[in-house]
């Protein structure tokens, strides 16, 4: 079970790897700066310097704060970066994350995500694996579960915009359109 959150790092990098998912433009009209992510951030890190801290592990401590494990990569500027997304843009709760991809669900139609939105779309999804994993009781595990299964969808979504044949939506299964309210 140690080894999920590891593996889903790993293909949260390679997703950002994805040809063009670094390279989309933003939707809502006004770009994002670093004052709206949480103050002191730039760009979106390179997809390899994310894989490196993402593979270091992220841990969930009992405030439910994610951190970097490995104490000299967090100490790092792209590390300190990550901990603020972690701490200010990724949902810590339940209700957060929902709220989270009901705005992700209403950008769909629009252009393909910015960087900053599309990583934020990442992260959102890796913190539900972690909370789906630290959750103790069954209805509050599916709850993440379904977030995440969701996100993962949006994700497929905005990567598949100017990618896929007009009219045509990503799959991921057979549960995740019985989950999806918005075919």
């Amino acid at each position: 079970m140690a080894r999920t959150p590891k593996l889903l790092a790993y293909l949260v990098v390679a997703i950002c790897l994805f040809p063009g998912a670094t390279t989309t433009h933003h939707h809502a009209g006004q770009p994002e700066d670093s004052a709206s992510a949480g103050g002191g951030l730039q760009d979106p890190e390179a997809p390899e310097v994310m894989f490196e801290l993402l593979w270091a592990g992220l841990e969930l401590d009992v405030m439910g704060q994610l951190y970097i494990q490995d104490e000299e990569l967090a100490s790092t500027r792209p590390g300190r970066r990550l901990r603020l997304l972690l701490q200010h843009r990724v949902p810590s709760d339940l209700e957060g994350a929902e709220q989270q991809l009901q705005q992700f669900q209403d950008l769909r139609k629009g252009p393909p995500l910015s960087p900053w939105d599309f990583e934020h779309l990442l992260l959102t999804g890796l913190s539900c694996v972690y909370r789906l994993h630290a959750a103790s009781e069954a209805e509050e595990r599916g709850r993440w579960a379904q977030v995440f299964a969701l996100l993962a969808q949006e994700t497929l979504w905005d990567l598949c915009k100017d990618f896929c044949p007009q009219g045509q939506s990503p799959w991921l299964g057979p549960r995740a359109s019985i989950l999806d309210p918005f075919p």
